[in-house]
């Protein structure tokens, strides 16, 4: 779901905006209409001046978001969205707080504006003078009291600009063109922590030295990073990306052989000797890993008081880890229920 907030002063374009969407299958949410609506309930005539009395009562009675809430409670999953007629800051945060937002403000200059609100012929007592055009958009722009309209606020809220001080297929133009930011913009997520600390260990992993597993991890405390490591050589010794892997063949209870290499310090074992080496603290923290602990490194977080582990995928090898995690009180959490795979995988 994409939902695109307009904002912007009397007749800059919001509704036009809103028709040449709707022609690119977007739908039309009109706050302004939900106010309309509430004049006819009422047998109350049209007016500008009405429909600013009647949203703000509302906003007054029902919370200076009603309008928002009530257009949120017509939206449907998977449909594409166009909401015109924001007028108060509480409207723009509670469609933001409902995700895949943004807000856009039409701009136009008033002599510009001016002349379409007399080209446009609404039948709601719109200004007839320019004098009478900048005192009805005063009103608008800072309110006397926190549920009244306030598009002074709402436009510096706005994350887009777009100028429509030209003639339509221009300002289409500009649209087209300023589409791309808008759902690029609306459809950002932001991470949760575990998200946050995980790309930061695919960050780290990169810095790693031997090729059969780039791994990173960040031992966290308080949402708080204490320490990180990567796969590597211990400090002043030659990295197997310069001189080649040191392999060691291991005979397995079964009777297969594989090989590893043993000249690198896993990612977990070098944050805790960096842990020690500078005098952090890391008991009661949790660490972020690319796969489940091994055996050695398992023994290490036990040793050194981490309290959770959080690694991307699976382990092949972990069955005694993971045992010996649940034995000390462990959390273990992988947040991709699929094994890591590498060259040379046994099992």
């Amino acid at each position: 779901m994409i939902k695109i907030g307009v904002t912007g002063l009397l007749c800059s374009g919001k509704d036009t905006f809103a028709s040449y969407l709707k022609s690119k299958g977007f739908e039309h949410i009109s706050l302004s209409d939900m106010l309309r609506e509430e004049l006819k309930k009422n047998n109350l005539e049209i007016t500008r001046e009405n429909l600013q009395k009647i949203g703000n009562e509302l906003r007054k009675t029902r919370g200076n978001d009603i309008l928002a809430r009530l257009a949120l409670e017509k939206m449907e999953p998977n449909k594409k969205y166009v909401i015109t007629s924001i007028r108060n800051p509480l409207e723009v945060k509670k469609l933001a707080s409902s995700k895949n937002f943004v807000l856009v403000n039409i701009d136009s200059s008033i002599e510009t504006r001016f002349k379409r609100m007399q080209l446009r012929q609404r039948n709601e007592k719109d200004p007839s003078s320019f004098e009478e055009f900048i005192a009805s958009e005063a009103k608008e722009l800072t309110p006397k009291e926190e549920s009244g309209q306030n598009l002074t606020a709402c436009i510096k809220m706005a994350r887009i600009i777009i100028n429509n001080d030209s003639n339509e297929e221009e300002f289409y133009k500009k649209i087209d063109e300023t589409m791309p930011k808008i759902e690029e913009i609306a459809l950002f997520t932001r991470p949760n922590w575990e998200e946050y600390f995980m790309e930061m260990t695919r960050v780290i992993g990169k810095r790693g030295t031997c090729d059969r597993g780039r791994s990173g991890c960040l031992i966290v405390k308080n949402k708080r990073i204490l320490t990180s490591g990567y796969v590597g050589a211990p400090p002043n010794l030659s990295h197997c990306d310069e001189i080649g892997h040191w392999f060691k063949k291991v005979i397995h209870e079964d009777g297969s052989i594989t090989q590893h290499c043993i000249r690198t310090v896993h990612a977990e074992a070098n944050a805790i000797a960096q842990a020690a080496k500078m005098g952090i603290n890391i008991d009661g923290a949790t660490i972020y890993c690319k796969m489940e602990p091994c055996l050695d490194c398992t023994k290490l977080l036990i040793s050194a008081g981490i309290k959770r582990v959080v690694c991307e995928k699976k382990y092949h090898a972990a069955k005694e880890a993971r045992e010996m995690m649940e034995e000390a009180g462990i959390e273990l959490q992988a947040l991709y229920n699929e094994t890591e795979k590498y060259e040379g995988q046994k099992g």
